[in-house]
C-alpha cells in the first residue's frame, strides 16, 4: 500500500509541475517547454503525419538533441494539399533521402522565435533568409501580422502558430510543405 501511495504522490507532482508550465495548445494537446519536440509534437493531433514522416527519415533521435532548433511544422492538412500519393511515396525506404531533405528544409539551427525573426526581417528591409539543416534558403517576410516563409521554389506557407517553445528549440505551426529546389 505504501508503494501505491508513493507513486500517486510521485505522479501528482510529475504532472503538477507540467500543469505550472506556460504552454500553447497544438493539435489538442498542451506543449510544454520542459519537452523536446517530439516528446511535444508526438501528442499533436495536426502533427501526425509530420511525425510519421520524422520517424521514417530517422530524425526523430536528431530532433531529441539539445538543438537548439527553430522548426517550421506543417500540419497534416499542410501535408494534404501536396499532390495525392506524394507522402505514400516519400516514406518508402527508398525515398529516404527525399523526404529527409524535405523535413530537413524545414529547420533552422537556433532557437528563432518570433521576435527574432521579425527582428531579422526589419534588419533585411524586409526579408530574412535563412540557411536550413538541409543547406537551402527559406526567407521570411511579414503580410500584416503574420510570418510568411517563401521557399526556393517560390512557393509560400504561414505560420498560424508561433512561438511554441520546447526544452530543445521553438516550434512554428505552418499550413503549407515549404519545398527545397532540387539542387538544394
Amino acid at each position: 500500500m505504501k508503494k501505491v501511495v508513493m507513486l500517486l504522490v510521485s505522479a501528482f507532482i510529475f504532472n503538477a509541475s507540467f500543469a505550472q508550465e506556460k504552454t500553447v495548445e497544438v493539435g489538442g494537446a498542451p506543449m510544454y517547454p520542459s519537452k523536446n519536440i517530439v516528446q511535444n509534437a508526438i501528442n499533436s493531433k495536426d502533427h501526425t503525419t509530420l511525425v510519421a514522416a520524422v520517424t521514417a527519415a530517422g530524425l526523430v533521435e536528431t530532433l531529441q538533441t539539445a538543438g537548439p532548433f527553430t522548426v517550421f511544422a506543417p500540419t497534416n492538412a499542410a501535408f494534404d494539399k501536396l499532390p495525392a500519393g506524394t507522402i505514400e511515396t516519400l516514406v518508402k525506404p527508398e525515398n529516404k533521402g527525399t523526404l529527409t531533405s524535405i523535413l530537413t528544409y524545414h529547420v533552422v539551427a537556433g532557437k528563432m522565435d518570433a521576435k527574432a525573426i521579425a527582428a531579422a526581417i526589419k534588419a533585411g528591409g524586409g526579408t530574412a533568409t535563412f540557411k536550413t539543416v538541409q543547406g537551402g534558403n527559406l526567407k521570411a517576410m511579414m503580410k500584416g501580422k503574420k510570418l510568411l516563409l517563401m521557399d526556393e521554389k517560390g512557393g509560400t506557407s504561414m505560420v498560424t502558430v508561433k512561438d511554441v517553445y520546447q526544452s530543445n528549440g521553438v516550434i512554428h505551426v505552418t499550413y503549407t510543405v515549404v519545398i527545397p529546389s532540387m539542387g538544394s
